[in-house]
């Protein structure tokens, strides 16, 4: 079908200025000949009835943070771009729950929320640019997963729009709900391979009363020292957002001294938040600093934190990437040794790593080849522990290089079924998801 084709047949079904006509390629790939902008619900369902009947390939974007995770196809038919599907569908104070279009912005409802003192408990990364819907999508949790939970845990109800069009409800708006399996686990994380997420409802948290990040360096750099601090912190009764260790160059960065530094965030009451602080500091290594940003401190602190995602710098974007790593709790110190080890005139790390969820990131900079050495050599280590390696942004043409999820899974074959069943047509976010799927 020539694009001529494409927009005599969109036209029926869109008023011409919800579509355009792409031109040119992408250094990140995961674009297509034509951009739809539904701002309906009953739209989604009626492209994508559309690409089904067709045999058209769809890929699905929000903020467009994510172009660079997975994703083996550089050309796809049609981008579905939720930007102007966006809004609060429904939001109940009392239930603390809240309803909202997938291409809504995270930010911008965290700002409405706050003036009900409550939030949505998610911590993803770019989170200036991100939707709501692609936070879901790909499962995306930062430090603050610790205290948090992860999409997986904020979740408790979905719209969706199936390949063939037709739209279906799993979980409902109400906390407590519906016994037996929950059916939103197969989607979150799926990276818009088995369905179009419509609309989602949360569960919400109270903002809380005051906040306070704790920095410790560590400057002799003994692992063992860390270990043993980390431990005595998750045995005694603090309750830490974060337990979040920074590699020495990721410090540097951040605070100016390049040693391995713990940051460690508290939110409650203002009392217990000092008790805790208080207590964090008789802990503190010797000769090491320890250094509190409160309030609005902690806040510019974790959005420098986040500014670096690679994604978001476009001098970066094609000479980076980043890796999402998952391990045990104390394997993450074995992690951000190799990182520190890797770096050198040719290739520049930035790392850090979850203490108590063991999940981390690595940012890589430099040439390509540099690049994707190094990511061998992390998975040597993740490979050896029985973890994984996810590049989460990488060019196309680099992609293409890597196997982007790592190895396959043993329930690989349950991934493919479900994929074969739900999407047989396979037109939602081809070979965008893991072995390929």
């Amino acid at each position: 079908m020539m694009i001529s084709d494409f927009k005599d047949k969109l036209s029926a079904i869109f008023p011409i200025e919800k579509f355009s006509v792409e031109e040119g390629s992408h250094d990140l790939g995961n674009r297509a000949e034509v951009t739809v902008r539904p701002t309906m619900e009953q739209e989604i369902a009626d492209l994508v009835s559309f690409a089904h009947s067709n045999g058209k390939k769809v890929i699905i974007e929000g903020g467009g943070t994510k172009k660079g995770f997975g994703g083996l196809v550089e050309h796809a038919d049609i981008c579905l771009s939720l930007k102007d599907y966006k809004g609060i569908v429904e939001h109940n104070p009392g239930d603390m729950t809240i309803t909202l279009k997938a291409g809504t912005s995270y930010l911008e409802v965290q700002n409405y929320l706050a003036g009900f003192n409550q939030m949505i408990s998610l911590d993803p990364f770019a989170n200036e640019h991100t939707s709501i819907g692609g936070v879901i999508a790909a499962n995306d949790s930062g430090p603050k997963r610790l205290g948090y939970g992860s999409a997986r845990d904020a979740v408790i109800g979905m719209r969706l729009v199936y390949p063939d069009g037709s739209l279906i409800r799993a979980g409902g708006k109400v906390v407590k709900n519906v016994a037996g399996y929950d059916m939103n686990k197969l989607f979150i994380g799926s990276m818009g391979t088995l369905a179009v997420i419509s609309e989602i409802t949360l569960k919400l948290r109270p903002v809380a009363n005051y906040q306070s990040l704790v920095l410790i360096s560590f400057p002799a750099g003994n692992l063992d020292v860390i270990k043993q601090f980390v431990v005595t912190v998750l045995d005694s009764l603090m309750e830490p957002i974060t337990l979040e260790l920074l590699s020495p160059t990721l410090a540097a960065k951040l605070t100016g001294r390049r040693e391995y530094t713990a940051a460690i965030q508290f939110e409650d009451v203002e009392s217990s938040v000092h008790y805790q602080t208080t207590y964090l500091e008789n802990l503190k290594p010797e000769g090491g600093t320890f250094t509190i940003l409160q309030q609005e401190d902690a806040n510019l602190f974790w959005q420098a934190f986040y500014d670096l995602y690679p994604g978001l710098n476009a001098e970066n974007k094609t000479k980076s990437a980043a890796l999402k790593v998952g391990l045990k709790n104390m394997e993450v110190l074995e992690l951000l040794e190799v990182t520190e080890r890797l770096e050198s005139g040719q290739i520049h790390l930035l790392a850090h790593g979850g203490l108590g969820h063991g999940i981390s990131q690595v940012y890589l900079y430099g040439e390509s080849d540099r690049i994707l050495s190094a990511i061998q050599e992390i998975r040597k280590l993740t490979s050896a522990k029985g973890g994984y390696a996810i590049v989460k942004h990488l060019p196309f043409s680099e992609r293409l290089k890597i196997n982007i999820w790592d190895e396959s899974p043993s329930y690989f074959f349950l991934l493919k079924q479900i994929k074969a069943k739900v999407d047989p047509n396979n037109i939602l976010n081809e070979k965008r998801y893991v072995g390929g799927i």
